[in-house]
């Protein structure tokens, strides 16, 4: 079985990533049919870095004039995003003490449209993703990631919802 979680800095994910540790891989053996280990890919989806003003690599320096950054802002602002990711994906690998085998990818790109994609190219049979429990209007106006993933996944698709006392934290 192939699996993926979508990790971000919140609580919520981490507990979908908990739940699916302790609920999901603890019951299942370590070797499917034929010989294939069971797979938990964790997946940590970065928004592109943005650059406010007329272009998409421009921005406002004073009345009238863009400046564009440098090559070397724009790597240095690539590289904290990874940094973050990494230590995202490095406490979630945590979270599953070698109880199954897994691994971590860093995406960049909107997180509904990616996670979307990758379990479509990976060929995973369940896309679990958390639920932060965003109400109506909020949802309307900022998306949700797990009602878009819901609807356009091409795979089966968990939304783990935390615990009531957790929610609204």
């Amino acid at each position: 079985m192939r699996v993926i979680v979508g990790i971000d800095e919140s609580d919520e994910s981490l507990y979908a990533l908990q739940w699916t540790v302790n609920n999901l891989f603890n019951g299942l053996s370590n070797s499917a049919a034929g010989g294939e280990r069971n797979l938990l890919t964790m997946v940590h989806v970065h928004q592109p870095s943005k650059h406010h003003g007329v272009g998409p690599s421009a921005f406002p320096a004073g009345p009238g004039v863009a400046a564009y950054p440098s090559t070397a802002l724009v790597d240095s602002v690539r590289k904290s995003q990874e940094q973050i990711s990494a230590r995202i994906l490095s406490r979630a690998l945590e979270m599953c003490d070698n109880k199954m085998k897994a691994e971590t990818l860093i995406l960049e790109g909107n997180p509904k449209d990616k996670l979307c994609e990758i379990s479509e190219e990976m060929k995973v049979d369940l896309l679990i993703v958390g639920n932060r429990g965003l109400g109506r209007i909020q949802r309307a106006f900022l998306g949700s990631v797990s009602d878009y993933c819901a609807h356009y996944a091409k795979c089966p698709v968990l939304i783990v919802k935390p615990p009531k006392e957790m929610a609204g934290q």
